[in-house]
C-alpha cells in the first residue's frame, strides 16, 4: 500500500451500524473509504458538491465524499469542521438513510 499525503486532518473517525454493516456485506473496510476521502477523492459527488470540497480545503468548512460500494449501495463519508479555521472534529462514514 502506498503512503498518501493527507489533505486534512480527519478529527475522529466514526461510523454507523448501518455503514458498518452495508461494508461488511460489500467485503470492503471503512479505511479504503477514507483514505480516498482525505487524499481529496470525493467520490461519486456532483461536479458542485466537488467543487464545494476543493474550497472547503482552503476555507476549513465541511467535507462530504460518497463512494459506491462494491455491493452498488452508497456510503457518504463526512468529515465535520468546527468553525471555519481549519480544525476538523470528526468523519463519519453512513449510509444517506442514516444522515
Amino acid at each position: 500500500m502506498t503512503a498518501i499525503s493527507p489533505k486534512f486532518a480527519l478529527g475522529q473517525i466514526v461510523a454507523t451500524p448501518g455503514a458498518l454493516e452495508a461494508l461488511a456485506k460489500a467485503g470492503q473496510t471503512p479505511h479504503e473509504l477514507i483514505r480516498h476521502h482525505v487524499s481529496g477523492d470525493w467520490g461519486e459527488v456532483c461536479p458542485d458538491d466537488a467543487a464545494l470540497n476543493d474550497e472547503a480545503l482552503k476555507d476549513g468548512s465541511r467535507l462530504l465524499s460518497a463512494y459506491m460500494l462494491k455491493t452498488g449501495e452508497k456510503l457518504w463519508v463526512i468529515t465535520e469542521a468546527v468553525g471555519d479555521d481549519g480544525q476538523r472534529v470528526s468523519t463519519c462514514c453512513l449510509l444517506s438513510s442514516d444522515y
